[in-house]
């Protein structure tokens, strides 16, 4: 076969496959060729570039920010929220939905899903809409913390998703932190937490907010931390906390007397799992999102993309 058959067999597959829709088989049938052949000569037409693929959309480039923060950081997957849908106006809530999108595409029977506590999540819980029944269980991740809106609190984001996905809810009725080491020591080690513990280690999908700390936080009017404890963490030149345990720019956790009074499941555990799920945005988390993906601690972020674009920046 000379340059101009090959070529003129390699259009006219081309032109069957992607203009007029035809299957492979149909083609094989219509030109009497192999399938493999037929397969062969569709992989050289994209090669010698004459067959193209153009993906057209208005949010090309939030795609273009998700590949390099997946390639950039070797995440299983990123969504980037548009700014012009919402995002803008309220970035919280955008990823929110984003999130709760996600954790229904992904969720199926068998699993054990944990959850952490805040604003983020609760917004996460309140758009799980139209769900299937799935069997599985949905876990707490951390204590609750005391003078919180008891929206924000892990048992009650935990009872909007058992009854979204009609699905089995444990509940932790204990601090994220403890006022001493003496009473985690005693709540840890009752039978009561036992099962709690068990799950954790069986947990395959994560869902997370990403914390700032910082004196202009909401940790203060959680009533978490005293001065000192401030002044410890601004010392380790902590920039975030996920389920309050907290790490540094570059994903090293910071071992404090804090981290002995914490109740929640540790973090190394979350490099293990199928799904960990971090979803955050702002340019005041930003330092907070990046130490948590070097730290491996999520595999999958969610955020905006104001904060996609701030982040890739920030780690240049």
């Amino acid at each position: 076969m000379n340059q101009w058959d090959d070529e003129r067999l390699m259009v006219k597959i081309a032109q069957m496959y992607y203009h007029e829709n035809m299957s492979q088989s149909q083609i094989s049938d219509r030109l009497g060729i192999y399938r493999t052949t037929i397969s062969r000569m569709l992989k050289k037409a994209r090669e010698n570039g004459i067959v193209t693929i153009n993906i057209n959309s208005k949010f090309n480039y939030c795609y273009e920010l998700e590949d390099e923060l997946e390639k950039g950081f070797g995440l299983k997957e990123c969504i980037v929220v548009p700014e012009n849908t919402g995002a803008e106006k309220n970035g919280k809530k955008a990823v929110a939905k984003a999130g709760a999108e996600f954790l229904k595409r992904i969720a199926k029977d068998g699993d054990n899903i944990g959850f952490a506590w805040g604003s983020t999540i609760a917004y996460l819980s309140d758009e799980l809409k139209n769900c299937r029944s799935i069997s599985m269980n949905v876990v707490p991740l951390v204590g609750g913390p005391g003078n919180i809106v008891s929206d924000y609190h892990v048992n009650s984001i935990l009872s909007k998703v058992s009854k979204a996905f009609n699905c089995k809810a444990h509940y932790l009725y204990a601090p994220a932190i403890t006022e001493k080491k003496e009473t985690k020591e005693a709540i840890i080690s009752d039978y009561n937490f036992t099962g709690i513990l068990k799950l954790w280690d069986k947990i395959n999908i994560a869902v997370l907010g990403i914390g700032a700390p910082s004196k202009s936080s909401n940790m203060i009017w959680m009533g978490f931390f005293q001065d000192e404890d401030f002044t410890y963490l601004e010392k380790e030149n902590v920039v975030g906390d996920i389920c309050s345990r907290f790490y540094d720019i570059n994903g090293k956790l910071i071992e404090s007397d804090i981290n002995d009074r914490t109740i929640a499941i540790e973090l190394e555990k979350l490099r293990g799992v199928e799904y960990s799920i971090g979803i955050a945005e702002s340019l005041e988390k930003v330092p907070a999102i990046l130490g948590a993906l070097r730290g491996k601690f999520i595999n999958t972020l969610i955020t905006t993309e104001q904060t996609a674009k701030l982040l890739l920046d920030f780690n240049k």
